[in-house]
């Protein structure tokens, strides 16, 4: 077992390619940035709202307490330090508002995007375009013109369609609303109209009063045309018909909508703009949030789980979406003001689940998944400046916590070879064996669950050898207690010995994990690292002494050179007729 331990540790390395830790700030530098609030009339806010807004970054950065990421109180500012060069995309997403909406579509249009904005127009932070699949059921496939409902359920968002900036047709007829309404006149006429109009300046009108045909430049067109306006704020209609998705800069990201007002809005890609109702779900109603992998699939996405609120009103929006016709059959996703998805609802969602696909890594799935999980900000920050920040303490400061683990094993392995003699290499093999466990536990964790080795982190580790060497030293006193009542053959005192000597272990284990986790879940920063790595370590030391250590020390049992008592062995006549030995006190659970 523990050899298939050390052999799927060091796989995982070899699949990932990583063979030395990731290391903290204070040893590698990283990336600062200062957020300042904003707020009305340029007032400070509350003291309690930038704690709190303090608390929720602090866990999005930090929430396993192993990352070294540090978050600070400066006035009304907050410094944000997270380890590694190039981490500014890793700051702009923490530092995001993370509101979360869940609205039904009213209307949308296609927005023209030029050639030059749609090859380098960024997306925002919060997360990449992408679908929204709540449940694995909504959805229907489209075309690339006017979405169009379908009889037969992929079982999966698929918002590729709504990404294309195609030009929009024309406006249906009677019973089947346009998605996407037609700008121009569909008689084909507009563009010699044009030429004939003198620049556009001169409407010409039949003696009815009437525009003609001549007169339909862009400004007399209906804008709404083949759009169901009804139920839709007039003031918030005038809104989408101004709004200009195609340049970034409009796309309304970080926005702070008002979830009980309706909102335009637009994807994030600028591709569609939207008339968006009331938000009948938002982020507060939504339990816990996580991301991971869709079985059967390499495809990242977020789940939710909605509280039972949440889920019931999750299931009134589908329903209604459900019961109306394109495009209100929609329900979008939106995230400080932009919309991410809007799939098609296909049927009803009940049971309180909900699923954003689309598009994700690892590392933009999980930062999304903290931003829902640990709350939205309670206000909004600009980032006054993002720094690359050199280490604190550096390469010497390093290498001599590492020099002064190397000084501490040295000295534990003289003592034992020199105090045990034979069975000291027993000892000197377990050190080595933890050490191994150690370091593949720690690169490991650092490429998967970014842990960063800090000074605090390599403290701990110190710590943890003369916790590995009490254990070895424990059993080893027991079984020389148990040869020196000269009842017993070594092979017997080996197992009686163990029976003995494990709840000591144990007891004293126990004691230095509880120790760990109080530590661990009441500090945060260098204090939760070190209490972090000491609580694996002592996690490390059982395995090593159950797996490793008594089953070896059985196997020399058996050969003569320690069976017999030779005078290296440790275990000799001479020494088992001392009365006492040095160092050892019995407890009494081995009495």
């Amino acid at each position: 077992m523990l050899l298939a331990l050390i052999l799927a540790l060091g796989g995982t390395m070899l699949l990932q390619r990583a063979f030395t830790p990731k290391l903290g700030l204070d040893l590698a530098g990283g990336t600062t940035v200062t957020l300042s609030p904003v707020t009305q009339n340029n007032a400070a806010p509350p003291e309690e709202i930038l704690d709190r807004a303090v608390n929720i970054i602090r866990d999005r950065v930090n929430g396993t307490g192993i990352s070294d990421a540090e978050v600070a109180k400066s006035g009304d500012n907050i410094i944000i330090s997270i380890p590694g060069v190039g981490q500014s995309e890793a700051i702009k997403l923490v530092a995001t508002t993370a509101e979360l909406r869940f609205r039904q579509v009213l209307a949308m249009a296609a927005t023209q995007i030029p050639q030059d904005l749609a090859t380098n127009a960024p997306t925002p932070s919060a997360s990449p375009s992408g679908s929204a699949n709540p449940s694995a059921k909504p959805t229907t496939s489209q075309s690339a013109g006017t979405p169009q409902p379908s009889a037969s359920p992929t079982g999966k968002a698929i918002s590729s369609a709504l990404t294309a900036p195609t030009p929009a047709p024309s406006a249906q007829a009677s019973t089947q609303a346009s998605a996407e309404p037609s700008a121009q006149p569909s008689d084909g006429r507009q563009n010699g109209q044009k030429q004939d109009s003198k620049k556009g300046q001169e409407a010409k009108t039949s003696p009815s009063g009437s525009p003609t045909a001549q007169a339909s430049t862009p400004p007399m067109q209906d804008p709404n045309a083949g759009i169901d306006t009804s139920g839709i704020d007039p003031a918030v209609l005038a809104q989408f018909n101004k709004l200009d998705c195609a340049d970034p800069a409009n796309r309304g990201q970080g926005v702070q909508d008002d979830p009980n007002k309706q909102y335009a809005g637009c994807e994030t890609d600028g591709s569609y703009k939207y008339v968006l109702d009331v938000a009948k779900v938002v982020g507060t109603d939504i339990d816990t949030a996580s991301a991971g992998v869709r079985q059967g699939t390499t495809e990242w996405i977020v789940q939710l789980d909605f509280k039972s609120k949440g889920a019931g009103e999750w299931s009134k929006l589908t329903t209604t979406a459900y019961n109306s016709p394109e495009p209100r059959n929609k329900v979008a996703v939106v995230l400080d003001g932009v919309v991410i998805t809007a799939p098609n609802i296909i049927s009803p969602i009940p049971g309180g689940r909900a699923e954003i696909t689309g598009g994700f890594d690892q590392a933009s799935a999980t930062n999304l998944a903290d931003q829902l999980k640990y709350g939205a900000l309670p206000l909004k920050f600009n980032r006054s400046s993002i720094d690359t920040v050199s280490s604190t303490l550096g390469q010497d400061q390093l290498e001599g916590g590492l020099v002064a683990g190397l000084i501490g094993l040295a000295l534990v392995v003289l003592y034992c070879l020199l105090y045990y003699r034979g069975l000291g290499i027993v000892a000197v093999l377990s050190l080595v064996v933890a050490t191994v466990i150690t370091y593949t536990s720690v690169v490991v964790l650092g490429h998967n669950a970014n842990f960063r080795l800090s000074l605090p982190h390599i403290i701990g580790l110190v710590v943890s050898i003369g916790i590995t060497a009490d254990s070895f030293i424990v059993y080893f006193e027991r079984i020389r207690d148990e040869m020196k009542e000269g009842r017993r053959t070594l092979r017997a005192a080996v197992e009686v010995a163990w029976v003995r000597a494990r709840r000591t272990i144990l007891i004293a284990d126990a004691v230095m994990f509880i120790a760990a986790i109080v530590l661990y879940f009441l500090a945060v920063g260098g204090v939760a690292g070190f209490a972090f790595a000491m609580g694996l370590t002592t996690l490390i030391d059982i395995v090593v002494v159950f797996l490793f250590t008594k089953p070896f020390i059985a196997l020399l049992a058996k050969m003569k050179f320690f069976a017999k008592g030779h005078p290296l062995s440790g275990l000799d006549a001479e020494r088992m007729s001392e009365a006492t030995s040095p160092g050892r006190t019995t407890t009494p659970q081995e009495a």
